[in-house]
């Protein structure tokens, strides 16, 4: 499914975390690994050789952590702005995935998530499935150290749907990750209150039951993978209740990052991007076609 990956580091210890779980592709199909790093110099040439030769030491540290698991990875130090560049190169080298990590609530504040930052523009922009993994900081005797909040990403999946096609372009994703050794999905669609309750309610029945056909298609599918599979339709808020759910103990949510208004979401934050940047879970976001 992901036979050649993007991983996008900043040398950071959230950068370090995702490379040492990455044991947990294996089954996946990952092959290739393409370690990649922006220098951010793309006006100052004079600047990027010195500072390539000052990262490339502890590149290849995390380079050789990725060979032992058995990945074949090469290195690839891009000159430009981070965003811009790993749009690029995973055009050029047609990448399955690009995984990012980002540590929770308080990814806005890593160097990957800032506004304007790498993850926030190829939330707006990824061609590509995008695979943010969550990381969290615990304390052994009294040092600090970062780890993912999950070793597998096959233990428990949550897919959220509006029934776009996009979604269920990541439906496709959710039933290989079955066929790789899943064996719990949660299929969730959320009746938005907001555009329900002031002229719909009284239909709010008859949606139901019309969403509950949907998902149970969707659920014979992976019954027939033999996943164990839960429907779930809520009332209420999208983003509020997919991150409510979220956090029952899941390990991957996966869902479209455009629904059917993606154009005016774009500006407004569609619930895929809000999820992206609140939830406490890893979320892998698989793009429209455009």
């Amino acid at each position: 499914m992901f036979k050649k990956i993007l991983i996008a580091s900043d040398l950071s210890p959230v950068s370090d975390s995702v490379i040492t779980c990455m044991k947990g592709f294996k089954s996946l199909g990952v092959e290739e690994v393409i370690l990649f790093y922006a220098l951010g110099l793309k006006y100052l040439d004079s600047l990027k050789y010195v500072i390539a030769n000052q990262v490339e030491p502890a590149l290849m540290k995390q380079k050789s952590i990725l060979e032992t698991e058995g990945f074949n990875t090469k290195i690839e130090i891009a000159p430009g702005i981070p965003s811009e560049e790993v749009k690029r190169v995973s055009k050029e080298k047609d990448v399955s995935l690009i995984v990012i990590g980002s540590q929770g609530q308080t990814a806005a504040s890593h160097l990957l998530f800032r506004v304007g930052g790498t993850a926030s523009e190829i939330l707006h922009s990824h061609e590509k499935p995008l695979l943010l993994i969550r990381t969290k900081v615990t304390e052994t005797r009294g040092e600090k150290c970062v780890e993912p909040f999950c070793e597998t990403f096959k233990e428990r999946i949550l897919y959220p749907t509006d029934f776009s096609d996009t979604a269920q372009r990541a439906f496709d994703y959710v039933e290989h990750i079955v066929d790789d050794g899943c064996k719990n999905v949660t299929l969730m669609h959320v009746q938005d209150k907001s555009k329900i309750e002031k002229h719909l309610e009284h239909k709010l029945d008859e949606f139901n039951k019309i969403d509950t056909e949907r998902l149970e298609m969707l659920k014979e599918k992976l019954v027939k993978k033999g996943a164990v599979v839960e429907i779930k339709i809520p009332y209420g808020n999208p983003t509020q209740e997919i991150l409510n759910e979220s956090k029952k103990n899941y390990c991957l949510v996966v869902m479209g990052s455009q629904g059917r208004g993606f154009i005016n979401e774009l500006f407004l934050g569609s619930v895929s991007h809000n999820i992206s940047r609140s939830a406490d879970v890893s979320v892998l976001l698989v793009p429209a076609i455009r």
